[in-house]
């Protein structure tokens, strides 16, 4: 934890500002390890402060280092007490916070310049430390297991969507999950045209195509995966469509490393998808990076920008024919100086349910 603080003392040294209001629940646990419900970290230039309330103390002791601790109901009270006192001013705070809790702030003390900050924390997150790496690796094996696990799950003409989801849910939690990291996809036949169809009461049919997106929090951070699997049997043009997706998919796992623009990270995949015919059915981006959040910097919508070694990735090429079927097949992936490292490893060859 350590080195994330110094790197994010670095970087309030090279900003404006002469302090930084920390108030996100994973930005506090990513500079300090804590977990919990009531946290406020405030740093400055010569001062690292964690405040908590009565019912953390003992676990904030045990868990942050290097901070000095504050046991507080009012951490904001006391956050406007050490400004005055070290004759701070400029104070940046995560731009996410509500506007009640902004206008919180000014009401405190007026006479402050609240700066809010975008992004201030999660940039450092994009890249991933060798513990975090090794963290999502675990977390993306259990979602491996489980996926092996709900193909004989499944029974065609009796289990729902929703079944799925649930099992898959569980699973992943009794191989240590923590809970799942969004509302698993779990759509069958015309809903699997649907790129994010969430799971319904929908019985899941032989000839019908299955896409399952699903992943879950492993010690606060995530995996993501997508598998599309055929029940029944599987039609030449279904067939055809799968294979289009996969190469996208590979194509993209070829062609990562450090130094890729993010232009080209999505463009490689898409060229694939529109050479076969299919480009106007690839309607979503590519990827997104993944870590304490599901959903997470870096984004592909900068396409000057470059991939660096130790981001974690989403590929995640897809075709969606209206009223027919859809393909998503999406691994998540470690940049490296020479390559990339697959994370999510369960079985990508097409299957069929029988």
């Amino acid at each position: 934890m350590n080195s994330r603080v110094s790197r994010f003392e670095k970087k309030l040294s090279h900003s404006d500002l002469d302090a930084f209001l920390v108030t996100g629940q994973n930005n506090i646990y990513y500079l300090t390890g804590f977990w919990g419900t009531e946290s406020t970290v405030f740093i400055s230039q010569n001062r690292r402060i964690f405040m908590t309330d009565a019912r953390y103390t003992l676990i904030a002791k045990e868990v942050v280092k290097d901070f000095e601790i504050i046991e507080t109901r009012q951490a904001l009270a006391e956050v406007i007490k050490i400004i005055n006192n070290d004759h701070l001013n400029r104070i940046g705070f995560d731009s996410q916070v509500s506007y009640a809790f902004f206008e919180q702030l000014k009401q405190l003390d007026s006479t402050i310049h609240w700066l809010p900050q975008t992004n201030f924390v999660e940039e450092l997150r994009v890249i991933k430390d060798k513990e975090e790496i090794e963290t999502i690796k675990q977390a993306c094996q259990i979602s491996d297991k489980a996926f092996i696990d709900v193909l004989d799950f499944i029974k065609p003409g009796q289990t729902t969507e929703l079944q799925v989801a649930n099992f898959l849910d569980f699973r992943m939690r009794e191989y240590g999950a923590s809970g799942i990291s969004f509302e698993t996809i779990s759509a069958s036949g015309f809903r699997s045209a649907m790129p994010h169809g969430v799971a319904s009461q929908k019985v899941i049919a032989s000839g019908e195509t299955l896409t399952l997106d699903f992943g879950c929090y492993y010690k606060h951070y995530v995996s993501d995966m997508t598998r599309t699997i055929h029940i029944g049997n599987v039609t030449d043009k279904e067939r055809e469509i799968y294979q289009i997706t996969l190469n996208a998919n590979q194509a993209l796992i070829e062609k990562t490393k450090a130094g890729l623009s993010f232009k080209n990270y999505d463009a490689i995949p898409r060229k694939v998808i529109t050479d076969a015919g299919y480009g106007q059915y690839f309607t979503h981006g590519i990827g997104h990076g993944i870590g304490l959040d599901i959903h997470e910097e870096p984004y592909f919508n900068k396409p000057d920008n470059k991939l660096e070694a130790n981001m974690v990735i989403t590929d995640e090429p897809g075709i969606y024919l209206d009223n027919q079927f859809g393909v998503r097949i999406e691994d998540d992936l470690l940049v490296t100086e020479d390559g990339c490292e697959i994370l999510t490893l369960a079985p990508k060859e097409l299957i069929v349910i029988k």
